[in-house]
């Protein structure tokens, strides 16, 4: 029985690079659109529905990180990888602020890329199963993390998968300590420094969503976690 494909956008204005790689993740299954520049690629974008963006950092007419920006607007929480010869520390940084998932630096295995692209679309899928129809009421907020709907006064905010995946675990361990090496885990796939910095983050954004109730706060316990605490 035929499977779906995952379906992904390759920016790459190499030739050779672009078409080698193409063919290897077609190779591997996957649906692979690509194209030589930022406004080809942000064309494509808006023409078809992309699971993952592997994006070259220095491209004509629009570089990677543009791209990236763009992108985001539209979807926020789509796995995005830079795939890049800058390896300055401070390009590395803004690739991850800019909601990067991954940094790879040129030149690098193709085979521990498509690992890497295996375990993201492995995690959102996870992400975006249901297992429990659990619902959790916040103070005055509802939150309905199978709608990833979260709603005050009728009003109803809808999250990103992160969004909502992080605000489930923590209201799992509410009022108690949901460590940071388990949330990053088992939200972003491992826990290095830059995925940590990512889920600081989507911290700041969940807190934005909740400020509106004062018993509300998310607790940073520095070094080990986080609190979601509902005072009574």
């Amino acid at each position: 029985m035929d499977t779906k494909k995952h379906k992904l956008l390759l920016c790459e204005d190499d030739t050779n690079l672009g078409k080698v790689l193409k063919d290897y993740l077609e190779l591997n299954d996957y649906d692979v659109t690509l194209e030589r520049d930022g406004r080809l690629g942000l064309a494509a974008f808006h023409r078809e529905k992309f699971e993952l963006c592997l994006l070259d950092v220095m491209m004509p007419n629009m570089d990677g990180f543009a791209l990236a920006e763009e992108i985001r607007d539209v979807d926020p929480d789509i796995p995005l990888f830079f795939l890049s010869a800058k390896t300055m520390k401070e390009d590395i940084i803004h690739g991850y602020k800019l909601g990067a998932d991954d940094y790879i630096t040129k030149p690098f295995d193709s085979e521990v890329l498509l690992l890497k692209i295996k375990a993201i679309l492995k995690r959102n899928e996870e992400l975006n199963k249901v297992s429990e129809n659990l619902e959790f009421d916040l103070g005055s907020y509802h939150f309905n993390p199978k709608l990833r709907h979260l709603t005050r006064n009728n009003i109803t905010h809808t999250l990103s998968p992160k969004e909502s995946g992080l605000l489930r675990l923590l209201c799992e361990y509410l009022n108690d300590l949901l460590p940071r090496d388990q949330a990053l885990k088992k939200i972003w796939g491992s826990d290095t420094y830059f995925n940590g910095r990512s889920m600081d983050v989507y911290i700041a954004k969940l807190r934005k969503y909740l400020k509106e109730d004062e018993k509300i706060e998310i607790v940073n316990i520095h070094g080990n976690g986080f609190r979601l605490v509902v005072k009574s």
